[in-house]
């Protein structure tokens, strides 16, 4: 496969792409999708959006009424374009680690790189400093970027190789080591690095059911596509949109949601660092948000919580991120009048793919391939399957799986066609309905779980033997983290047990991941080769709560203290 001279002096993100013949087929069949040759996706973001809304028109927006233009925004990305060149050395193709909830500064730090012709590696804030290594040890970067407040565990696994620079302290009282105070010396006039479209600009880790994170490579034009297809042709966005939501900038889902969708159609964003889903309802409207992004499981709480009047102001709301079911889009619809659109999207992918909006909503459907993707199902095999039947979803379009050194790439890819993980139906008219995952993921309020990983970390406790994770339904998230564990001889297995686990498990890895169910059990079942046999505790699971679904009543009694840490 033929690739376009590079911008990048340093080559290790072309150089460890996977080999072409692993590549999934791609298809650029919308004009928005021929993309020139040299292209940055920051510049055009940004630099063409300033040209063409206007430097005043607000970009980025904070609860606290903080409101960031784009020519404030355009300055502040200059001027860390310049701090990582003219004061760090970074050179076009140097890898930068950004770690930060959703907020203007990390918005600026993530175009800055671009600009500066860098790759973003995204990190999410909650990472523990062993998960923050491993991404480190993978993707090699040079500097890494941290709001100040998140700083030490990037500290512990980033050693002396990786310089790091914090943001948003007290530029007064602050060192000059500080990104914000290096800014301000700044001119915040910066020429953006003439990358090709199809130099890698984004390094995108992804859970793995083995618990070693995949790193999705994206390349310029690909952060563009996204838009150019679903948020163009499904959402419709405007210029006078507000677009809020509840993903970290970290998740490609919240990325596009949050930064790439509003600043290609000159509109703006709300950013919310932390809030649930009846607080996010409630900043949303009081920003006068219009479009909407969060999980089915958000939805849910707000309807339960009887706020469903703070949604009623939406032109869109979408939900994505775990399955939404037909009952919780009509009790959506019954309070609010709003049609939520469905969606599924991967990281491998960078956003949404199949998704309907309007009158072409389906309830129960997750809908049809968005414009610019083809999709299908495939049987174990490969092959196509026709109407009716059930398989593994598989897609082709403008973007598509590159993984970073790693030869699970060959598990993704089948025939050309990008394997999700996910088994999916398809009717006549090429509506897909979801049916299950087909790996050991588990999605927990729209966040992606390794139970691998989970194992793992449980697996460290010193009165832990050994461990099972699997996910089990729940009725408020979708999913929870359900663990099985053998204690040590002479340890009883108490609620004080159970919460001492759950707490050393967030100290281990991302709080979100602990397992909020914990069953104390004398073995765990296995077959004769030794391997684990986690379909039987399913079995044990549906057969012990009746229905399988998690009720409050049921959670109580089975993780008791742990029941209350959200």
């Amino acid at each position: 496969m033929s690739m376009l001279p590079s911008a990048h002096v340093d080559t290790f993100t072309r150089d460890h792409l996977p080999s072409a013949d692993t590549w999934p087929a791609f298809e650029f069949t919308l004009p928005e999708l021929n993309y020139p040759d040299r292209l940055n996706a920051a510049a055009v973001l940004i630099d063409d959006a300033v040209a063409r809304y206007g430097a005043a028109r607000p970009a980025l927006r904070t609860p606290d009424g903080e409101v960031w233009t784009y020519g404030e925004l355009q300055t502040h990305a200059n001027q860390v374009a310049q701090v990582l060149t003219e004061e760090l050395g970074v050179v076009p193709g140097n890898r930068v680690l950004l770690r930060g909830p959703n907020n203007p500064w990390i918005v600026a730090a993530w175009l800055g790189v671009l600009k500066a012709g860098a790759v973003v590696v995204t990190t999410m804030p909650m990472l523990r400093s062993t998960e923050v290594a491993t991404i480190i040890g993978l993707t090699k970067p040079v500097v890494a970027i941290s709001d100040h407040r998140f700083v030490d565990e990037l500290a512990v696994a980033a050693g002396e190789d990786v310089t790091i620079l914090t943001y948003g302290a007290d530029t007064e009282t602050h060192d000059d080591g500080d990104l914000t105070s290096r800014c301000l010396r700044k001119s915040g006039e910066f020429t953006a690095v003439d990358t090709a479209s199809d130099d890698v600009a984004l390094l995108g880790p992804t859970s793995g059911t083995t618990g070693v994170p995949k790193v999705t490579m994206h390349f310029h034009r690909d952060i563009l596509a996204n838009a150019d297809t679903f948020a163009r042709y499904i959402l419709e966005p405007t210029e006078d949109d507000v677009f809020a939501g509840s993903p970290p900038l970290a998740f490609t889902f919240g990325l596009g949601g949050l930064v790439v969708f509003p600043l290609r159609f000159g509109a703006s964003a709300l950013l919310t660092e932390k809030a649930g889903p009846v607080e996010l309802a409630e900043r949303a409207a009081e920003a006068g948000a219009t479009v909407l992004f969060t999980a089915p499981t958000a939805y849910r709480a707000i309807l339960k919580e009887n706020r469903g009047d703070l949604l009623k102001n939406l032109r869109v709301a979408v939900s994505a991120g775990e399955h939404l079911s037909k009952e919780t889009w009509e009790a959506v619809h019954e309070a609010t009048g709003l049609r939520l659109v469905n969606g599924i999207g991967a990281t491998e992918m960078l956003h949404v793919f199949i998704s309907a909006a309007g009158d072409d909503i389906r309830p129960g459907t997750t809908g049809k391939a968005v414009p610019g993707y083809r999709a299908t199902i495939l049987d174990q095999e490969g092959n196509e399957l026709g109407p009716g039947q059930t398989g593994r979803l598989g897609i082709i379009g403008p973007t598509g799986c590159r993984y970073l050194d790693d030869p699970r790439q060959l598990n993704y890819v089948v025939n050309g066609w990008n394997v999700t993980g996910d088994t999916f139906s398809m009717d006549d008219d090429g509506y897909f309905t979801y049916q299950a995952r087909s790996d050991n993921m588990i999605v927990s309020s729209g966040y992606n779980i390794g139970g691998p990983e989970v194992e793992a970390a449980i697996d460290q406790h010193p009165d832990v033997v050994e461990n099972a994770v699997i996910g089990i339904p729940d009725e408020q998230r979708g999913s929870i983290v359900c663990a099985f564990v053998v204690l040590r001889e002479g340890v009883t297995g108490d609620a004080g047990k159970r919460k001492e686990i759950q707490d050393f498990v967030k100290r281990t890895i991302a709080p979100y991941k602990y397992p909020r169910d914990v069953r104390f059990v004398t073995e765990l079942p296995r077959n004769p080769s030794g391997k684990l046999q986690h379909f039987k505790l399913r079995d044990r699971v549906r057969a012990e709560d009746g229905s399988g679904v998690s009720t409050a009543g049921n959670t109580q009694q089975l993780t008791a203290a742990g029941q209350s840490q959200a």
